[in-house]
C-alpha cells in the first residue's frame, strides 16, 4: 500500500480494500464456473439432437438394406463399424462422466459454482509425475478411436480424416510458455471438475458429429451413384387397369427418375410384335414416352424394345418390357351368393358384387338388409318376404352406366336336430350307459348346413316310459331327471325333446322346432 505509519483509519480502508479485491477475484471464478457449467448443458443439448439424427439415419438405412440389399447392404455394414466404434468411446466418455458427477451431492449436481475442485480426475489419471492405468485407459479409447476411424475410411473423405486426425490427437501441447506438456496432463490436470466435464462432453460432440457427417456422405455417394442412368428401369403409367376395343390406349412409358432432360437418344419398341414409329405411335413429352395406339383386341399386348440413353460419351441400354390387357366390354354386373344360389335369415351371408371392367370403388349396390363390408365384398342379412332384389350399379370409363338388378330367395334356417354327447341319433337310438347319460350334455346341430353355427341349449324335456315328464333347465340332467332315470330298465328307451336353443349371438331369431333324441340303456 504505502511505507510508513499510518493512522488507524487508513489502515482499515487498506485492509476493505484487499477485502475488495478478493470479493471481485472470487466473483471472477464462480461466473467462470458457470460459463463451463451452461456450456456444458448446451453442448450436452446439442449432442442429444445429433443423436436422434444417427438414430433415425440407421432406422432409415436399415430400411434400406432390406429392401434393396444390392444397393445398400455393403454401406449398411460399414455405417455399422463407425456406430460400434463411436458408440464405444461414447459410452465410455458418459460412464467417466457419470461416476464423476456421483462425488456430488445431488442438490450441488446442477450447481456449477461448487464444481471447482480438480480432485476427482487428478486422482484417477495421475500419480506424481506419472500416469496411473486409468489415465493409460483414458488415452488408449481415444487413440484406438482414431485408429479405428481411419481404417474404416481408408483413402475415402479426406476432410473427414483430417478432421479425426485434428479432433482426436493426444500428441504432446505446447503451452503457453513453449513448453511441451503431455496431452492429458495440459487438458486435465488441475483443473476444476465443471472444466474437465466439459471437456469431456464436447469430445463426445465430435465423435456424435463425425459419425453423422461421414454417415451422410456416405449415403450422398451411394445415391449419386444408383441416380446413374445404368440403375433405372422402364416401366408404364396408364390411367386404367384395361382397355376396350376401340379406345385408344394412353399409355406412359417413363423411367424411374421423371426429367425433361432424360431423353432418349433412340428408341426402338414394338406392340405386339410391330415395330412403332416415332411421332406416328408415339411421342417423347418431358421424358416420357407416350403411346398413342389403338387397343387392338381383346386380350393381352406386349410392349417391347430398347431405350437408348447418352451417358459420359455412351450409349447406356434401357430394355423395355410391359404391356396392357384389353377386355371386353361388360354389359351386365356379376353378382353371386358366396355361399349358395340362396341367402338365409337369421344369418350373414357374403356376397360379392363387382363388374368387370370397373373398379370397386365405382360400383354400388342396394338391397334390403345389404352391407358393404370393403372391396366387393358385401353382408347380407336378409329380413322378412320369401324374395330380395339386389341391384348393382357401375360407371364405365366412358361415362356409361351399368345397372344390374338380381333377385334371391330368402330361406329359414333349418330344422336343427337335438343330440347327446354329441351325437344326433338320426341312424336310431343313441346307445349309451345309464351313468354316462347322467353325466352327458344335450345339444342342437344343424347338420349339412352351409354355415357354422353355434346353438346353446337353454332347457328340455326328459321322459322315461311309465314315469311323468321331467322340464329340464340347461344342458344336463339334474336330480328329478337322473331319479326318473334310475327307474328305467336295461335296454329301455328314453326320450329327450321340446329342447330349447338360441343361436349364439342373434338370441331374438326364433329357431324351427327341433327334432328329439332317443336314448338306448346299455344297462
Amino acid at each position: 500500500m504505502a511505507k510508513g505509519s499510518l493512522s488507524p483509519r487508513q489502515k482499515m480502508i487498506n485492509l476493505m480494500y484487499l477485502v475488495f479485491i478478493a470479493m471481485l477475484a472470487l466473483n471472477m471464478s464462480k461466473e467462470v464456473l458457470s460459463a463451463f457449467g451452461l456450456l456444458d448443458k448446451k453442448i450436452t443439448d446439442a449432442n442429444v439432437a445429433t443423436a436422434q439424427r444417427n438414430t433415425a439415419f440407421m432406422e432409415s438405412l436399415a430400411t434400406k438394406a432390406s429392401d434393396q440389399p444390392e444397393q445398400y447392404a455393403a454401406l449398411k455394414v460399414k455405417a455399422d463399424e463407425v456406430n460400434t466404434i463411436s458408440e464405444e468411446l461414447d459410452s465410455y466418455l458418459q460412464g467417466l462422466k457419470s461416476e464423476m458427477m456421483a462425488t456430488l451431492k445431488a442438490e450441488d449436481v446442477d450447481d456449477y459454482e461448487v464444481q471447482d475442485k480438480p480432485d476427482f480426475l487428478d486422482q484417477r489419471f495421475f500419480k506424481g509425475d506419472k500416469l496411473k492405468p486409468e489415465g493409460q485407459e483414458f488415452l488408449d479409447k481415444i487413440n484406438k478411436y482414431r485408429t479405428d476411424m481411419l481404417a474404416v475410411l481408408g483413402d475415402d473423405y479426406p476432410d473427414i480424416r483430417s478432421s479425426i486426425e485434428s479432433n482426436f490427437s493426444t500428441e504432446p501441447v505446447t503451452n503457453r510458455d513453449g513448453k511441451k506438456r503431455d496431452w492429458i496432463n495440459y487438458n486435465y490436470e488441475g483443473f476444476p471438475m465443471i472444466a474437465s466435464k466439459t471437456k469431456l462432453t464436447q469430445i463426445q460432440s465430435d465423435v456424435k458429429t463425425t459419425k453423422n457427417e461421414l454417415l451422410s456422405k456416405m449415403l450422398a455417394g451411394q445415391q449419386a451413384d444408383a441416380l446413374a442412368l445404368k440403375n433405372y428401369e422402364s416401366f408404364m403409367t396408364v390411367k386404367k387397369t384395361a382397355f376396350y376395343p376401340g379406345e385408344t390406349f394412353d399409355g406412359s412409358i417413363i423411367l424411374g427418375r421423371v426429367d425433361p432432360n432424360t431423353v432418349p437418344k433412340r428408341e426402338e419398341l414394338t406392340l405386339d410384335g410391330r415395330k412403332l414409329v416415332r411421332d406416328q405411335d408415339y411421342t417423347i413429352n418431358g421424358g416420357r414416352i407416350v403411346l398413342n395406339v389403338g387397343a387392338g383386341s381383346p386380350g393381352d399386348h406386349k410392349i417391347e424394345g430398347t431405350l437408348y440413353y447418352g451417358e459420359e460419351g455412351e450409349e447406356t441400354e434401357v430394355p423395355v418390357e410391359t404391356g396392357f390387357a384389353t377386355i371386353s366390354k361388360p354389359n351386365a354386373a356379376v353378382i353371386a351368393a358366396d355361399k349358395m344360389n340362396v341367402v338365409y335369415r337369421g344369418v350373414v351371408n357374403p356376397m360379392t358384387i363387382s363388374i368387370p371392367g370397373i373398379p370397386d370403388n365405382k360400383v354400388t349396390a342396394s338391397g334390403a338388409g345389404l352391407a358393404k363390408a370393403s372391396g366387393s365384398k358385401y353382408n347380407m342379412s336378409p329380413g322378412t318376404g320369401r324374395t330380395v332384389t339386389i341391384t348393382a350399379r357401375g360407371t364405365l370409363p366412358d361415362g356409361q352406366v351399368v345397372n344390374t338388378s338380381s333377385e334371391f330367395r330368402i330361406k329359414d334356417i333349418p330344422r336343427p336336430t337335438g343330440t347327446i354327447r354329441g351325437e344326433d341319433g338320426n341312424g336310431g337310438p343313441v346307445r349309451m350307459q345309464r351313468q354316462g347319460l347322467e353325466i352327458s350334455s344335450v345339444g342342437a346341430a344343424l347338420p349339412d348346413f352351409d354355415f357354422d353355427l353355434k346353438l346353446n341349449v337353454t332347457g328340455f324335456s326328459f321322459k322315461v316310459s311309465g314315469q311323468p315328464t321331467v322340464r329340464v333347465n340347461g344342458t344336463k340332467l339334474d336330480g328329478a331327471a337322473k331319479s326318473a332315470l334310475r327307474r328305467a330298465k336295461r335296454g329301455e328307451a328314453v326320450q329327450i325333446f321340446d329342447i330349447n336353443a338360441k343361436i349364439s349371438g342373434n338370441s331374438g331369431y326364433i329357431l324351427k322346432k327341433i327334432s328329439p333324441v332317443f336314448i338306448e340303456l346299455t344297462n
